[in-house]
């Protein structure tokens, strides 16, 4: 009945498990382009040009970033200059300097933080899908 020479016919589960990983851009290094990732990017060097995320982005003391961020959750302790979309929940800590235009669900301020620019708090799934439908069309 329970034969060594029988093959287990059962298959495995093979349920696709979310890689997150976590990307550094460190201090000194300078991109310019587009920056994208399933899994957290820290940025402690310089981005010139879009940066999208699926997960969280932080941008340390010594970060700047120059052009669009995309993201589901975002810290900021750096130099931000601009257009910043963030699904969920988005941090300025006492040290960042933003600059420019937020869409998020849910802001938090820490004294000291600088903010010059506009925020609408109208985050809904509908302008989740946005980074969804741009890696669609560049499938296509």
């Amino acid at each position: 009945m329970f034969s060594k020479n029988k093959k287990d016919t059962t298959m495995a589960k093979t349920n696709e498990s979310e890689h997150t990983s976590i990307n550094l851009i460190g201090t000194g290094t300078t991109i310019k382009g587009e920056v994208k990732s399933n899994g957290d990017i820290r940025i402690d060097g310089t981005v010139n040009g879009q940066v999208y995320s699926k997960g969280k982005i932080v941008v340390g003391n010594t970060g700047v970033i120059e052009g669009e961020i995309y993201c589901q959750n975002a810290d900021f302790s750096g130099n931000i200059n601009a257009k910043v979309e963030v699904s969920e929940l988005l941090t300025l800590k006492a040290t960042s300097r933003l600059r420019g235009e937020i869409v998020t669900n849910k802001l938090s301020i820490e004294p000291g933080a600088r903010f010059t620019g506009t925020c609408t708090m109208d985050k809904t799934p509908e302008t989740d899908v946005k980074l969804v439908s741009k890696e669609n069309q560049e499938k296509k």
